[in-house]
């Protein structure tokens, strides 16, 4: 019996030794540092070094003897230096501008879907404000229950009197009534006598 390799397994594919052999990278690591050159390079400090480098390079080939020189005037070697160095850097500038794009365009469709949500949830909330506006509106108020509850307290108190106290109440309202009754009939007897004696003064005058 042949004995199975260790760490193979039967529950996993086996890969292929093409696949073994394929440098494994990720797609987005160049990208990444192609962002790095180009937000590098747009900075103050790659441009005061690289002025730097220019200065020494061509002071170097002019006060050095002839003997110690590599790039004598007209300094084809330090063209060609910034030739490649610009050739390589537009490509890395452009790249980093399309990483740029890409994330600005998932970022506004991340904004526009956000929006959209809010627009939703506002009008959500506005509906449900509504609904609660109009059940609160028809909602009895604190005044329309107290009237009520006096009427049915006085309705009780009727309902609950004694009939015996009701016939005494009216007894005492009617003997109330009589003095009243009696004053206003002496009064109106006590009128014409006073009517005619004013009469007979004023003929007695004339």
């Amino acid at each position: 019996m042949r004995r199975r390799r260790r760490g193979s397994r039967l529950d996993q594919p086996r890969l292929s030794r093409r696949a073994s052999l394929r440098p494994a990278y990720e797609s987005d690591a160049f990208g990444r540092i192609a962002e790095r050159v180009a937000r590098f390079i747009g900075t103050a400090r790659y441009l005061v070094a690289q002025s730097i480098v220019i200065v020494l390079w061509v002071a170097y080939n002019i006060f050095v003897p002839s003997s110690g020189r590599f790039d004598e005037f007209p300094f084809i070697f330090l063209t060609l230096v910034l030739s490649l160095q610009a050739a390589y850097a537009a490509p890395l500038i452009l790249l980093a501008q399309n990483r740029q794009d890409d994330r600005d365009r998932a970022n506004l469709a991340q904004d526009r879907e956000q929006s959209v949500r809010t627009r939703d949830d506002t009008e959500y909330l506005a509906r449900e404000l509504a609904a609660v506006r109009i059940t609160i509106g028809e909602l009895a108020t604190r005044d329309f229950l107290r009237s009520e509850l006096r009427a049915l307290l006085a309705e009780l108190d009727t309902a609950d009197r004694d009939p015996d106290q009701e016939r005494r109440d009216r007894r005492r309202r009617r003997e109330g009534e009589r003095p009243a009754r009696r004053d206003r009939a002496v009064a109106a007897e006590q009128a014409p006598a006073e009517k005619r004696g004013r009469d007979s003064d004023q003929g007695t005058e004339g």
